[in-house]
């Protein structure tokens, strides 16, 4: 059985190709350090200007403390503007005119060109503060690379100067775009509230003097207005002069059949003899003179003096009560008359009071309606105005500051952000060695040695003419009588003595057949 070993497993054999083949690896290093050091001598160094920016929000309108920003997202949102600002074109090309064109520049004419704009703005960055994102601090930093330090500084300078113009110019387009957009919401809220103005002060000149008691039904506050309580009023007036109408004519009927026959009036009840006190008094005289007519009768004869003197006076008070009651009579009368026509006046006075108060219960649903409508436009001005108002102090303020301020000037550190020489040598010569390296291990013939078990692949291995095995793991003809095979056998001289299998094509082999070992290779 064949056992083959790679010469990359064992570190003795790297070292043993290394000692032997020192020239390629020497040679490979020495060419590329002298390339990493023309390198180094012509490489031309990036310098980096760094300047700390702080953005503030606007300190007119908004919710939030003014300049203070109400959340995370306002703060992300500006500075990303800003950071898309900063690559704008005109941006870029205002500031290359701000700085002018390098000493060395070809054509200063024709500066600057697409393509310098160009390499400004892939050298420009937006970046915030380590340690944190976007939305987190108002700090944050414009960073500008150039291969003149003192270059990138000014375009650092002059690119802080133009992002905040540029953002004043972007804040006054805003705000000029606002003021125009508010000024027609203003007009056109100002021409509904005149609409509704108009159609409120027609309903108001229908309702006229009632309009007080038109807006107390509109008070859900107040249960009775002054209407509601002068038809309360006229009802109960109504309803006592009903009352008195009504004794009055009882005692009218009463009076009449009292002329007729006096003694019905001495059993009428002194209640409705209260609005003829005359009458009450000589209705009591005749019965005092009856009283005292019977007493002396009832003592005297008929013939009797006193009798007949009081049958005198009692004729007399009934003579007198006769003609009082005729006088009674046409004052009751005349009273009854006053009393139907204030009836009728009282009840004209309800009639009118409940139309009118009938009519403003009709009218309420549609003032009431104007009236909200009218307030709700009035209001609608009232917060145009002060967002035109709001947007007029934004307009007049985007010129006059800044939402950006500079932190410190410009900083480029000590040294420029590219590699310095000795690095790019260094560089060169470990990339040298790596290379040699790989030259002696792609180039170098392996070696190879056969244990005494040749038989598992002489099935696979070519044949010579005089049909002995070309296997390159079979013994040779002149060392078959022995058990050994030199290690230090190149495998080339194997392989030319057994045919045109190369290396690569025996390893291949070996492996197929899985006979790949430690100690196939040495």
């Amino acid at each position: 059985m064949n056992s083959v070993q790679n010469s990359l497993s064992e570190p003795g054999e790297l070292g043993r190709l290394l000692v032997v083949y020192w020239r390629r690896v020497a040679t490979a290093t020495l060419l590329a350090t002298v390339a990493a050091v023309a390198y180094a001598m012509v490489a031309p160094k990036t310098w980096q200007a760094s300047q700390a920016l702080i953005v503030r929000n606007e300190a007119v309108g908004g919710d939030a403390e003014p300049g203070k920003f109400r959340g995370s997202e306002d703060l992300k949102s500006i500075q990303e503007t800003i950071m898309e600002l900063s690559k704008s074109h005109s941006l870029l090309k205002a500031t290359l005119l701000a700085v002018g064109s390098p000493p060395d520049y070809v054509k200063p004419t024709a500066w600057p060109t697409d393509t310098d704009i160009e390499n400004l703005k892939k050298s420009v960055k937006i970046a915030p503060p380590k340690g944190v994102e976007f939305g987190t601090s108002e700090v944050f930093y414009l960073e500008v690379r150039d291969k003149d330090r003192i270059r990138a500084t000014e375009l650092n300078s002059a690119l802080s100067h133009q992002l905040q113009l540029h953002l004043q110019e972007i804040r006054d387009a805003k705000a000029r775009s606002m003021v125009e957009e508010l000024n027609k919401a203003v007009q056109l809220a100002k021409s509904d509230l005149h609409t509704a103005t108009a159609q409120l002060t027609v309903l108001e000149k229908q309702v006229g003097s009632d309009l007080p008691e038109l807006r107390s039904l509109l008070d859900s506050n107040s249960s009775d207005t002054s209407l509601r309580r002068t038809v309360s009023e006229i009802e109960n007036e109504l309803r006592q002069f009903r009352g008195t109408e009504k004794a009055n004519r009882q005692l009218l009927a009463l009076l009449k059949e009292a002329k007729a026959d006096p003694t019905r009036l001495v059993a009428a009840p002194n209640r409705l003899l209260d609005s003829q006190p005359a009458l009450r008094r000589l209705k009591e005289g005749l019965v005092d003179s009856q009283l005292r007519t019977a007493t002396l009768q009832g003592r005297m004869s008929a013939e009797h003096p006193a009798v007949l003197s009081a049958k005198e006076a009692e004729i007399q008070v009934a003579g007198r009560l006769h003609a009082e009651l005729s006088t009674a009579i046409r004052g009751m009368e005349s009273e009854l008359t006053f009393d139907a026509n204030r009836l009728e006046m009282l009840e004209n006075q309800r009639n009118n009071s409940a139309n009118r108060l009938a009519r403003l219960a009709g009218l309420r649903a549609t003032y009431m309606n104007f009236l909200s409508e009218t307030t709700n436009r009035a209001k609608l001005v009232d917060r145009a105005e002060q967002n035109l108002t709001n947007a007029r102090s934004n307009r007049a303020s985007a010129r006059a500051a800044s939402l950006i301020a500079c932190v410190d000037a410009p900083d480029t550190g000590t040294s420029p952000i590219t590699p310095s020489g000795s690095m790019i040598v260094l560089g060169g010569l470990l990339g040298g060695l790596l290379t040699g390296l790989g030259i002696v291990l792609l180039t170098t013939p392996a070696t190879a040695k056969t244990a005494p078990q040749p038989t598992s692949l002489a099935t696979i291995a070519p044949q010579s003419a005089s049909g002995e095995s070309l296997s390159p793991y079979a013994e040779p003809a002149s060392h078959r009588g022995s058990s050994l095979v030199s290690r230090e056998e190149p495998w080339s001289l194997t392989v030319a003595a057994h045919g045109s299998l190369n290396c690569t094509q025996a390893l291949k082999l070996l492996n197929e057949q899985g006979k790949f070992s430690s100690t196939a290779l040495s």
